[in-house]
């Protein structure tokens, strides 16, 4: 069980630093003059924003095996 959890965690620490870095990228892909345009959020604006939003959700889930994994140790 422990083994599975370790790699469980490994596999969110690895989503949580590809959606990171894909969402920098698109970030960075944002041109001027999308910024000046002003029409609201581009195609680019709002991929993104879910790729923060995917980041943020496997950094909580990597933090919850943590947890999980910390609560199994102390019980043995």
């Amino acid at each position: 069980m422990q083994i599975f959890l370790a790699i469980l965690l490994l596999a969110a620490m690895i989503a949580t630093v590809v959606a990171l870095v894909r969402g920098i990228v698109v970030f960075l892909k944002t041109t001027e003059e999308e910024l000046k345009n002003g029409t609201g959020p581009t195609q680019s604006a709002l991929k993104s924003n879910k790729m923060m939003q995917f980041r943020i959700f496997f950094q909580a889930l990597a933090v919850l095996i943590v947890v999980i994994i910390l609560f199994a140790a102390g019980r043995t």
